[in-house]
């Protein structure tokens, strides 16, 4: 097992919110009077159902409730045992599912002030995402420069799979709200359910949502390197959160062999596809998708001809690995530290 360092920087970590009524305190009177009056009970997506075993790992699954609803089984499942400095909070709720742009906007509100009431101020070590309604640029925005006078949100978490690509131009006032106030773009594996999770229609079986998001992601970053989202916002950082990564070397080279033949189309690329992802782009660790022999890891990192793409993560509670073995086999003491703590503070400003 690979040795970790104290100190590090968990990137995607998951409080699950346990019931649509523990945002209740956090909505307005008249939210709260629909919340009632329309019966609404819960807001479930099936990127992580309840009782797939990807969902929670076993010893990490609570004997009632929903995994990750408690900080005091994250202190003791992650925060505790990984000797964690900073842990960044990804709350992955349905709340980018709903259709209604104004409920919407309320219900990432309410779960933005809910994240900083019950978790943040709670636990030093814990830094937000702030999740934003993705339906409205304006409320989105809004939201942003709400939720960044706390400067424990470090981030701003939007879905891969949501309802258009990444790179529209439409969605670049985010960008320009984030890279303002120093605040990475974070992209996690997830979907909103307004279109099939696959290119080519609905599946039946979770595992081709999951194995699916790989998909999503390459989409999404060929979408917002080609519509030039870097060229106009070139300090913006955008982390790719439960992605994997094997997959990066293969599609870059795809990438780069098509943009060098159309280029003229796109001239406001003025870089190779490699340089922007090495310059702007991260991945989560986990789950980690390489073969396990530590000459082909190596090798993996050579093809990316960088060491900084690659940030700590646990995916807690999601089951990724087992024990303690959250790093691969065949890390070098000083590319640990790098993953574990000069990546993540290069990524997120706001962490020191």
């Amino acid at each position: 097992m690979t040795s970790l360092i104290a100190g590090g920087v968990d990137c995607d970590v998951h409080p699950a919110v346990p019931h649509l009524t523990s945002l209740l305190p956090y909505l307005n009177d008249y939210w709260r009077d629909q919340v009632t009056t329309r019966g609404m009970v819960d807001l479930i997506s099936q990127s992580y159902p309840k009782n797939s075993p990807i969902t929670a790992r076993e010893d990490w699954r609570p004997d009632a409730g929903k995994p990750g609803s408690s900080l005091e089984d994250m202190q003791r499942h992650v925060l505790d045992p990984f000797a964690v400095g900073h842990a960044i909070c990804n709350p992955l709720y349905g709340v980018q599912m709903v259709f209604s742009e104004d409920m919407q906007a309320a219900f990432c509100r309410a779960l933005n002030d809910w994240l900083a009431k019950e978790w943040l101020d709670r636990d030093t070590r814990l830094r937000g995402s702030i999740v934003i309604p993705t339906q409205s640029i304006e409320k989105a925005v809004a939201e942003i420069e709400r939720c960044a006078q706390d400067r424990r949100f470090v981030q701003v978490l939007m879905l891969v799979m949501g309802d258009t690509p990444l790179g529209k131009r439409a969605l670049w006032p985010i960008y320009a709200a984030a890279e303002r106030l120093d605040l990475a773009i974070g992209v996690h594996a997830g979907s909103a359910y307004h279109n099939p999770p696959t290119s080519v229609g609905w599946g039946s079986y979770h595992i081709e949502d999951y194995v699916g998001q790989a998909q999503a992601f390459q989409t999404q970053l060929t979408s917002l390197i080609v519509e030039g989202v870097f060229a106009r916002h070139p300090r913006l950082k955008m982390v790719m959160l439960e992605s994997g990564i094997s997959w990066l070397p293969p599609y870059l080279w795809r990438l780069h062999k098509f943009w060098r033949g159309v280029r003229m189309e796109t001239p406001w690329v003025d870089r190779a596809p490699l340089e922007i992802v090495r310059s702007n782009i991260r991945f989560s660790l986990q789950p980690f998708d390489a073969p396990p022999e530590p000459e082909t890891l190596i090798r993996l990192f050579d093809h990316m001809q960088s060491d900084e793409l690659v940030l700590f993560s646990t995916d807690y509670p999601h089951w990724q690995f087992d024990g303690q073995d959250a790093l691969p086999e065949g890390l070098s003491p000083d590319l640990v530290r790098k993953i574990m703590i000069d990546n993540p503070h290069a990524t997120y400003p706001r962490l020191t």
